[in-house]
């Protein structure tokens, strides 16, 4: 059964972890990779990747991407999003706090953030306005 606007929003609020997938060129699959991501109240979600990295190349080439999350319990469920790049900017140690604490147990936020800072090398935020959704509760196996 498809979700509601109010599931499907709901259901990316939850500090879920997606599959992205971008185009990766003529006589490639999409590269498809797990990331955290942060959803917004507006319906915009952003990830924080490496200014560098192959994921962010790729998504300035293509200019769009997809967030794939799903569960399996309670119920199976999973909301798909696609759509196009809507900004990008350079990562501030605020955005990184904010990802890591959706995702790390409180007292782990600290540590992380400032090993990632660190280390990391420079990162940035890629913001995407989703313009088409697939959804759906399997219910239970």
């Amino acid at each position: 059964m498809a979700l509601t606007r109010e599931e499907r929003a709901q259901f990316l609020a939850e500090p879920h972890i997606a599959a992205l997938a971008v185009d990766a060129g003529e006589g490639r699959a999409p590269l498809t990779v797990p990331i955290w991501y942060q959803y917004e109240d507006d319906g915009t979600v952003w990830i924080l990747t490496g200014r560098d990295s192959r994921k962010n190349e790729l998504i300035g080439a293509a200019g769009r991407f997809s967030l794939m999350v799903d569960r399996l319990e309670p119920t199976i469920r999973y909301v798909s999003v696609e759509g196009p790049v809507t900004g990008s900017e350079p990562a501030t140690v605020e955005r990184l706090r904010e990802i890591s604490a959706r995702y790390l147990p409180a007292e782990k936020v600290d540590e992380y953030v400032d090993f990632s800072w660190k280390n990391h090398g420079p990162m940035v935020v890629v913001r995407m306005r989703p313009e088409r959704w697939v959804s759906s509760d399997l219910g239970t196996v």
